[in-house]
């Protein structure tokens, strides 16, 4: 039965045990789906998501004249815990709602991730993981953990780690958050509507380029000023949960491939680790997430190689159907990991 809309389920977990310590109660994973898992289980594509972005965010990746194609493969999203669709401080009742969400790791989203393909896709083979930013991250633990169950790794606009500058710019924007006097310590009662647009408006700043903003990028968007951009990205986090914004920055944060039982933090073994086909495709002019970090990673994946987005939107370029040309570079990337292989 072929599958040619997307469709949304719940995978249900139970009690999660985290690596951090502490149990995630009544575990949910969502995810949306489209096309059908083949007889030999081996065309399964995973595309994790990103920070802030519901699993729709990753639909611009799809389609009939993609090389992400759902007549041929089973296209599976899940979305990250903490981002509002899985389990999240915005929909967990009783201790764990809201500012009591326990602190969640890349590996524990990676783990239940692959729970969901062995539980509800049969232990499939994965052709591809692709994702962008923190679903790139999350992409790169899954071929460093199950080398012998992913087939291709596509990784954009991020590294294997969050790596030191890339953590003062998140603890700028949480202090931004957290200052309005409504934050309440994450207990608040109504919205902290101050904080989300001062979060939004210096996370703007990082999310593009300097060159971005010279050559006045933002008119390719159809913004008329700087400021209509700033108040869309205004708009946009008025309608995210804070302590999902928090609690999806914690994780990135403490974001580190090795950071498992497995690894026992040797970060070089586990980039080692990456052997199959492996893309990274860091943004020429990303300023958290930098080509020359990336650049080091795959130095040390013996099956990566390194493709730099040449673009002035910054970290944004590497983003689903963001920045035209990005997106087709991006799109020919996935093509050519997915050529040859038989399913």
């Amino acid at each position: 039965m072929m599958i040619n809309q997307w469709l949304e389920d719940d995978f249900e977990a139970g009690d999660l045990p985290l690596s951090g310590g502490g149990t995630l109660f009544s575990a949910r994973l969502h995810y949306h789906q489209m096309g059908a898992l083949n007889a030999p289980k081996d065309n399964l594509i995973l595309l994790p998501t990103y920070y802030g972005g519901a699993a729709a965010g990753n639909y611009p990746w799809v389609g009939r004249y993609s090389p992400l194609n759902p007549d041929e493969y089973c296209i599976v999203i899940p979305s990250m815990l903490g981002a509002g669709e899985s389990s999240s401080p915005s929909n967990t009742s009783g201790q764990q709602a809201g500012a009591g969400f326990p602190a969640i790791s890349l590996y524990d989203n990676v783990m239940l991730q692959k729970r969901l393909v062995d539980e509800v896709f049969g232990g499939a083979d994965i052709a591809l993981v692709m994702g962008w930013s923190m679903g790139g991250m999350q992409a790169l633990q899954w071929g460093c953990l199950f080398p012998e169950q992913v087939r291709g790794v596509l990784a954009t606009c991020c590294t294997a780690r969050c790596h030191p500058h890339n953590r003062v710019f998140l603890e700028g924007v949480k202090a931004a958050l957290t200052c309005d006097q409504d934050f309440r310590d994450g207990h608040y009662r109504t919205p902290p509507t101050r904080g989300l647009r001062a979060f939004a408006r210096v996370y703007a700043g990082w999310a593009y380029s300097q060159a971005f903003f010279r050559h006045e990028g933002w008119r390719d968007m159809e913004f008329d000023s700087i400021e209509a951009l700033l108040k869309f990205w205004e708009e946009d986090h008025l309608t995210q949960d804070a302590n999902n914004l928090l609690a999806m920055l914690d994780t990135w944060q403490r974001a580190n491939i090795s950071e498992n039982p497995r690894f026992l933090g040797n970060y070089e073994s586990a980039l080692n680790a990456l052997a199959m086909p492996t893309c990274l495709m860091p943004g020429s002019t990303d300023l958290y997430f930098t080509a020359e970090d990336a650049r080091q990673d795959a130095h040390k994946m013996p099956g990566a190689t390194l493709d730099v987005l040449p673009s002035d939107w910054g970290h944004i370029a590497g983003g689903p159907g963001r920045e035209r040309h990005s997106h087709q570079k991006i799109m020919l990337a996935a093509r050519s990991l997915l050529a040859g292989q038989e399913h």
